[in-house]
């Protein structure tokens, strides 16, 4: 082989690496061309959603411009000539923000979730469309007047003119993924029904003792068996023990003293009356007395109102008067407690009329639901209102006996009433639905297991429900049989009749005394809510609303028999014999789930009360910052993060005198020496404080051949109080975990948490932390629970560390033996200032958009879990200086 024949062959391959190098560099840069593609796809799918801000808009069925102003959080503020134009503007920018959000819920409300979803979703329809929230809020809109169902035909021509713009992918991100499982998906127009659709479900997550009720029922039956069986007394002492009475003599109430007010029908324009009945010391100071030593006596009538407690998930709301104040004028603070949500349940917005009229009356801001028009928690120019659960008892299940397609009623068989209802499901055959109903409502055992439990073995629960005396004949023994009869479990829910919930939003918006409130108040049925109130001439108010219950035989604490009408309800508490406050002597009024009144009060409320804690540490709080000096804003705000363990002080306590084994262990017990009880995020002693609490109720409760609840923290804090009060109590003993009396039982639990701990945050004690164990992660209720990684990732956000905890005034609940990452928050945070509405405050969990990605989807987070709270500009001169993003609404044609 000569030279040239070397020079004319073909060039020898290069090394296997530089081949590979090459092919590597082709792949990747394919790879990258591939993922930039994508991204600008994805960027492009997403940005679409995004709603225009500014600029010119014109829209049919506009009457007039509407000026749509939003703050750097995305914040918008409504200012429009008419109410129709308010409320029409208000539904296209709530669809802006928030229309996934809306038509989600709107199938929700009405049992149509399998229409987006598919087959999985069926279940849930037939227990939704059984409930019937649908046919009564279409109900109530029929029964509406005509203003009022003005208000919400407005707003649906608003949503539906957005709708008209936009289609797909184009109203949001949810659409482009919805539409790979369900491409022949579209929104139908909006509704007013859709808009009171969603009050009932809120009523159902705020409904009462219902799951309560059905525990206790099938803890009586399982402690009615086995060797160890225990006869209806001793079950009915059981039950008493682990649901204890309200602890009147530790925790307040809210209304200590009925207040004297005139009737709603006044039209004494002098109606000066509003005095508080008897002597104003002596009885509100017995009514509220507690163990706690009093700080000073500058709140007059409730100076005994201290202590260092906290309570359990529920909602905060509290009102001072303006003589505590530095500023003359009273402070209004309110953070409602509910499941955590991307987005989140409110909506902050303005309703401004450019005039205010007697026919355009709106100048109001606040806390909006998307999807329903006007704002639920708030101020207008004269009173500010807040809310928190009223947490009466306005369920009861009741044990019918059934026989085929009839069921017993007072010696007699009475038909069962059944509709047909047809469940559509996304890439499948619709599905038939019986609906089936008694006297009492819907039959709901067969769709949910525990309701179905109850129905299977119904007998122990009645009997103790008797034993304990919630029943006055023994109607526990149904009539005769026949060979093919059973049991069904119906609900009578105050919620399933139609009521005026969505006309009071209104009348609360627009009120302007004391007076204009309790009529806003009366209207305001369901959920039943505890309403307080503030206004600019320095008068504080509360005022029970909600239609509650007067029950015959029964008191509604056990399932009841459906067979004897003794145990129907026989009407509803008179609105004017509700507890109601005005100016109280002490200066202040707290809310927390507390007891509303003693149980001196003449109407039964309800005997399944949050227990207390936390009205009680808020009472402290207010009392001894009040003999510091005057009540300010700031005060208010830091009294909304307070984070002490009520429970927690108390372990602390008792574990001084426990021995331990082990170095671990015994340096972990020794970081509660010195703690403060708060449960801080970067708290060490507060991470351990909270896992020996939770193993020491699983020991003491959970882990038994015959588990004990532990759920409601702070019902268990009452009841580990008085465990360890009583080191005899049988409880301390449990041979399931071989345990034998109150020490071994606090050693075991603390050497069991140390090694839980260790095992998730590492051996070294002081690097522990509480933020981080009880961490919340965002996630979108949809296609953020899709377990598709991918997917999920681009709706959830988190996690975030937080502090607080469960049965705390800043109430960021978890779920004992299960997890202790957070799941139930206060949603929101507002303070009022009466003396100047610019100078207030507000805070929700995620940021005003529904739209991820957007720069407002979770903008607000850091601040809400830091307990920073934004400015709140409603002066029309505040509004314009704050205003980034202005977008004018203009008539079509």
């Amino acid at each position: 082989m000569t030279t040239d024949s070397l020079d004319t062959a073909a060039p020898s391959r290069p090394p296997l690496a530089a081949r590979i190098g090459r092919i590597a560099f082709v792949v990747i840069a394919g790879l990258v061309v591939v993922a930039v593609a994508a991204a600008l796809f994805l960027t492009w799918t997403i940005q679409r959603s995004f709603p225009q801000t500014d600029g010119a808009l014109r829209l049919d069925g506009l009457e007039s411009t509407v000026t749509v102003q939003r703050d750097g959080s995305g914040i918008p503020t409504i200012t429009a000539d008419s109410t129709h134009d308010l409320f029409y503007a208000e539904g296209f920018v709530h669809a802006q923000d928030r229309f996934f959000e809306m038509d989600f819920r709107r199938h929700v409300t009405s049992g149509r979730v399998a229409e987006m979803f598919g087959a999985s979703q069926v279940g849930t329809d037939a227990f939704l469309r059984t409930l019937g929230w649908r046919d009564v809020a279409e109900a109530e809109v029929a029964a509406m007047d005509d203003t009022t169902r003005g208000y919400y035909e407005s707003y649906a021509d608003g949503v539906n003119a957005y709708l008209d713009s936009r289609s797909g992918a184009e109203l949001s991100l949810e659409y482009a993924v919805l539409g790979m499982q369900n491409a022949d998906y579209a929104p139908e127009p909006w509704t007013p029904a859709d808009s009171v659709a969603w009050l009932k479900a809120m009523a159902w997550d705020l409904r009462g003792n219902v799951e309560d009720e059905t525990e206790r029922a099938l803890l009586a039956g399982r402690l009615a068996e086995g060797p160890d069986a225990l006869d209806d007394a001793e079950i009915s002492d059981a039950l008493a023990q682990l649901y204890p009475s309200y602890p009147f003599d530790r925790n307040p109430v809210i209304v200590p003293k009925i207040s004297t007010v005139p009737a709603l029908t006044t039209t004494d324009a002098d109606a000066a009356a509003f005095t508080t009945t008897g002597p104003d010391d002596e009885v509100q100071q017995a009514s509220t007395s507690i163990e706690w030593q009093t700080a000073s006596d500058v709140i007059e009538a409730a100076s005994v109102l201290v202590g260092d407690v906290g309570e359990g998930i529920g909602s905060n709301s509290w009102v001072v008067s303006g003589a505590l104040t530095e500023t003359g004028k009273p402070l209004l603070s309110n953070d409602p407690h509910l499941g955590s949500s991307l987005p989140s349940v409110w909506y902050q917005v303005q309703l401004k009329c450019e005039k205010v009229t007697e026919s355009c009356p709106f100048d109001v801001g606040g806390f909006s639901f998307s999807g329903l028009p006007g704002i639920v928690i708030g101020h207008n120019q004269k009173v500010a209102w807040g809310f928190t659960n009223l947490t009466t008892d306005v369920t009861d299940l009741y044990i019918e006996r059934i026989e085929g397609d009839e069921y017993w009623r007072d010696g007699a068989l009475v038909p069962v009433e059944e509709s047909t209802e047809t469940i559509k499901v996304a890439g499948d055959d619709d599905v038939s639905l019986t609906v089936r109903r008694t006297v009492h409502g819907p039959i709901i055992s067969g769709l949910v297991d525990d309701f179905t439990a109850l129905a299977d073995d119904p007998a122990p629960g009645l009997a103790a429900g008797l034993a304990a005396g919630g029943g006055a004949s023994d109607a526990s023994t149904p009539p005769d049989p026949a060979a093919d009869a059973g049991y069904a479990v119906s609900l009578r829910w105050t919620a399933l009749d139609p009521g005026t919930a969505s006309t009071a939003i209104f009348a609360l918006a627009t009120a302007q005394d004391f007076d204009d409130f309790r009529v806003a108040a009366s209207l305001f049925d369901v959920p039943a809510q505890n309403l307080i109130y503030a206004d600019t001439e320095g008068n504080i108010g509360y005022q029970t609303p909600g239609r509650l219950p007067v029950r015959g035989a029964g008191d509604g604490w056990m399932p009841q028999p459906g067979w004897d009408s003794a145990y129907d309800w026989t009407g509803f508490i008179p609105f004017e014999d509700l507890p109601v406050s005005y100016n109280p002597t002490s200066g202040y009024i707290v809310t927390a789930n507390n007891a509303i009144v003693t149980d001196d009060y003449s109407y039964f409320l309800s005997r399944d009360w949050d227990y207390g804690y936390r009205a009680g540490r808020i009472a402290h709080l207010l009392e001894r910052k009040a003999a510091a000096g005057p009540l300010t804003a700031a005060d208010m705000r830091e009294i909304q993060m307070d984070d002490e363990m009520w429970v927690g002080k108390r372990i602390a306590a008792v574990m001084a005198d426990v021995d331990v084994k082990g170095a671990g262990p015994k340096e972990a017990v020794a970081l509660l020496r010195t703690w403060d009880a708060q449960n801080t995020a970067s708290s060490a002693a507060a991470a351990y404080a909270n896992v020996l609490w939770s193993n020491l109720v699983q020991n003491l409760f959970a882990e038994r051949d015959v588990p004990l609840p532990i759920d409601g923290q702070g019902r268990l804090f009452t009841v580990v109080d008085a465990l360890l009060d009583d080191p005899s109590d049988p409880l301390w003993t449990n041979e399931s975990i071989d345990v034998d009396g109150m020490e071994q039982m606090l050693a075991h639990s603390a050497e069991e948490a140390y090694d839980e701990l260790s095992a998730l945050q590492g051996t070294a004690v002081a690097l522990w932390n509480w933020g981080d164990l009880h961490a919340i992660t965002l996630r979108s209720s949809t296609f953020g629970e899709s377990g598709i990684a991918p997917i999920e990732w681009l709706f959830n956000r988190g996690p975030y560390p937080v502090s607080g905890g469960a049965s705390v005034v800043n109430a960021t609940g978890w779920e004992l033996g299960t997890s202790y990452a957070t799941t139930t928050v206060p949603s929101m945070r507002m303070v009022v200032d009466l003396s100047d509405f610019d100078a207030s405050t507000w805070i929700q969990l995620t940021g005003a958009s529904g739209h991820a990605f957007d720069a407002h989807y979770t903008d607000q987070t850091d601040d809400w879990a830091a307990g920073v709270q934004r400015p709140w500009a409603f002066s029309a001169k505040a509004v314009t200086t704050a205003a980034v993003h202005t977008l004018v609404l203009t008539p079509k044609g």
